[in-house]
């Protein structure tokens, strides 16, 4: 039989999208397309509206293409549980916990042929084992930890992923050497709240600098990291592992002390920009991308501008923008005065110019100087792919130069690329 898995939403996701993968692949399963596959995945989110949206739309698809067997999993499940297994033609339902049961779960529809769901209440469970041999991309993602205890005002994810729990040290360690011996150049770590991951006594900081030893490895990324997680032991981590990337995202939500105060975030605009800059002072290139949402109940012209002249003062290179979407359940909801849908619109286009414009301006500081990116796609001709610091580089090249490491001269910009000349 075959399969195929739609992968919806966060990094996390698309890691264990890898690993039941692997599981269908070494349980004799065959990789289909979305047209041929007899067992279709759908791997859900629930994140925005947009993504709830957007799960029930590849399920009614999935239904339409008359697979044999549909299994919707993820962020959607856990929450909707009954509501899509009430869906004609849906099989079997699976929320955050044991998707790596995928196999043993097929096989006890195709002996009973009665539809299955398999949702717990996930508030304080222990980490499920996962582990990647091969990510079959250049860049692998490694997913450490999961949950998150939070609780910002508008976030659905403490209930939808759980609690905050990691994977044991010594299973990172392990999986990220195979990935490496394995022809990983690059290891992303990633999680629900990455930089809050702890074994015992052992931090993320303990982490960071024992990763960085692994022989091989040669670019360590970071998902995402929280302001607040970014400590004294991290910064000199940082510091002193070259192959931590010049790159890191820290989402900044709103860049107004009463929105942050209002969303519960943990930090207020005077501490995030005192971080940023003990960042700049050990890497002072490093590129710095950000989360921001907008239209945030309560959220005033003039609390907006505050947060574009915090944008501007941090100087991001460049920005990821949502507009606030209403999550049943969260306190926010039940906030007052929420923002007209034509007004967060308008407000994701200004600060979407404003990305566009700081994107270019960091792109401009590399203009006659060398790169070095790897290559991870080749399209009529050109070799695309990203530097260490996440510019996009876009050069003409020889496809097996793919997945390697190319030094290129940057000559122009072409947004949203780099043109770089082979050296």
């Amino acid at each position: 039989m075959k399969y195929y898995i739609i992968n919806l939403g966060c990094k996390v996701n698309a890691y264990e999208s890898k690993v039941m993968s692997d599981l269908l692949d070494n349980a004799g399963y065959a990789k289909g397309s979305i047209d041929d596959a007899d067992i279709y995945v759908i791997n859900t989110c629930f994140v925005t509206n947009v993504a709830e949206h957007k799960s029930f739309q590849m399920i009614r698809k999935a239904i339409r293409n008359d697979h044999k067997i549909i299994i919707v999993c993820g962020c959607l499940s856990q929450m909707r549980a009954n509501e899509v297994a009430s869906i004609d033609g849906v099989d079997i339902v699976i929320g955050n916990k044991d998707k790596t049961k995928i196999v043993s779960y097929i096989d006890e529809y195709l002996k009973n042929k009665q539809p299955i769901t398999k949702v717990y209440d996930i508030s304080n469970i222990p980490f499920e084992d996962m582990c990647l041999n091969n990510f079959d991309k250049t860049r692998a993602f490694v997913k450490i930890q999961d949950g998150c205890n939070n609780f910002c005002s508008y976030c659905v994810i403490p209930y939808t992923r759980g609690g905050l729990r990691c994977k044991r040290k010594i299973d990172v360690l392990k999986e990220v050497t195979t990935l490496v011996k394995n022809g990983h150049k690059e290891v992303v770590l990633t999680g629900i709240h990455t930089g809050n991951y702890h074994d015992g006594t052992y931090d993320f900081a303990d982490l960071l600098n024992d990763l960085a030893k692994i022989d091989g490895l040669k670019r360590l990324r970071i998902s995402s990291i929280e302001i607040t997680e970014i400590n004294d032991k991290v910064l000199d981590a940082i510091k002193n592992n070259d192959v931590i990337v010049n790159h890191m995202h820290i989402p900044l939500q709103a860049g107004s002390d009463t929105i942050l105060k209002s969303m519960n975030r943990k930090y207020d605009v005077a501490y995030f920009i005192d971080k940023i800059s003990k960042i700049r002072g050990l890497r002072p290139s490093i590129s710095i991308t950000t989360d921001v949402i907008v239209g945030f109940p309560g959220e005033t012209l003039e609390l907006f501008e505050e947060t574009k002249n915090t944008i501007r003062k941090v100087n991001f290179s460049k920005l990821h923008v949502f507009p606030y979407s209403l999550r049943e359940g969260t306190a926010a909801a039940l906030m007052p005065d929420h923002v007209k849908e034509e007004v967060k619109h308008q407000r994701v286009n200004e600060l979407l110019e404003i990305s566009k414009e700081l994107e270019i301006n960091y792109m401009r500081n590399y203009v006659n100087k060398v790169v070095t990116f790897i290559p991870e796609v080749y399209k009529d001709g050109y070799l695309i792919g990203h530097t260490e610091n996440y510019l996009s580089i876009k050069a003409l090249g020889d496809r097996s130069l793919l997945n390697t490491f190319v030094d290129v001269e940057i000559e122009d910009i072409a947004y949203p690329y780099c043109i770089g000349k082979m050296v």
